[in-house]
């Protein structure tokens, strides 16, 4: 009897002394099983077309906390794509130079302020569909839920290594969605043809030839129909000055561009480092400032990456 008391009691001290231990591990085992429990559960639901059952469980899910949503983007690689601006940058031939002046200075007053005299459509900037169109929005008019938007890249960077004057085509589009499948509404879609990694060579990014031509690589009107009319994407981009080829470029012709901003959606120009951002699942945020009425105005673009 004393043998099987004493193991009684040995037990109990056991446990006393295994349970404290056991359930922290426990809680934080679960802790971390919850998401991943709680995805497995959400597409189970989502393929097997169940809605009533779970429905807490899924609002759960698809409403997560803002600042839950901050912590996964927080641990998540950021790509800037934007290059920074100054005077003697690339920039389309018509615009004037930037100008910069120091109004203040550390030597005199104390402290820096500076006076930035330059054409809104300068370095990597957003164009407004007024810009081309007179009536439609205006920069301080685009919603700022079109600042964050899913990222498809549609890389066709090596066809420009062999051919400088390579246009985007179906083809390109479709090689694209046989990978990923369809390319999703109300996304951003952006042309990497590495042409950025002349920056910054204003007579690099140009190529021009004897005769005066540009040569650089652009988009196709048979793709742009297609993003924005069938698959109704939001914005799109480019690493080149213009929207149009270098060719038609030279002769003054700018459809392309006019076709974007005419169907009131706004573009990025001069997009950088489009090669260290994944052609799938990536975001991307696109801000600038609000200038009352303005066409264009330099932007601040970044990739959020998978």
């Amino acid at each position: 009897m004393r043998f099987k008391d004493r193991s009684k009691d040995d037990r109990k001290s056991f446990r006393r002394i295994l349970i404290p231990c056991i359930r922290p591990i426990s809680i934080a085992v679960l802790l971390l099983l919850l998401p991943l429990s709680a995805s497995l559960n959400a597409s189970s639901n989502l393929n097997n077309g169940q809605e009533a059952n779970n429905s807490t469980n899924i609002s759960s899910i698809e409403n997560p906390s803002l600042w839950h949503i901050f912590e996964i983007l927080k641990s998540k690689d950021n790509v800037d794509l934007t290059h920074s601006f100054r005077p003697g940058i690339p920039h389309w031939e018509g615009f004037p130079n930037e100008i910069v002046e120091t109004v203040f200075n550390f030597s005199t007053s104390g402290f820096l302020a500076q006076k930035f005299i330059l054409v809104g459509q300068w370095g990597t900037h957003v164009d407004s569909p007024a810009h081309f169109h007179q009536g439609k929005r205006t920069v301080d008019q685009i919603d700022v839920k079109e600042m964050l938007l899913p990222l498809v890249v549609l890389d066709i960077h090596q066809k420009v290594s062999a051919n400088p004057d390579y246009t985007v085509n179906m083809d390109d589009v479709k090689e694209w969605e046989s990978k990923y499948g369809k390319i999703p509404e109300g996304c951003f879609v952006a042309l990497r043809t590495d042409w950025s990694k002349r920056w910054p060579n204003q007579t690099a990014m140009l190529n021009r030839d004897r005769n005066g031509t540009f040569h650089y690589p652009g988009w196709s009107m048979e793709v742009l129909q297609y993003l924005y009319e069938d698959r109704n994407i939001t914005a799109s981009g480019h690493e080149t000055t213009d929207t149009d080829p270098g060719f038609q470029a030279t002769e003054g012709s700018y459809k392309l561009e006019s076709y974007i901003l005419g169907r009131d959606h706004f573009q990025i120009e001069l997009l950088a480092n489009l090669d260290k951002v994944s052609e799938y699942g990536a975001l991307i945020v696109v801000v600038f400032p609000k200038p009352e009425g303005g066409s264009g105005f330099p932007a601040r673009a970044f990739a959020v990456l998978p």
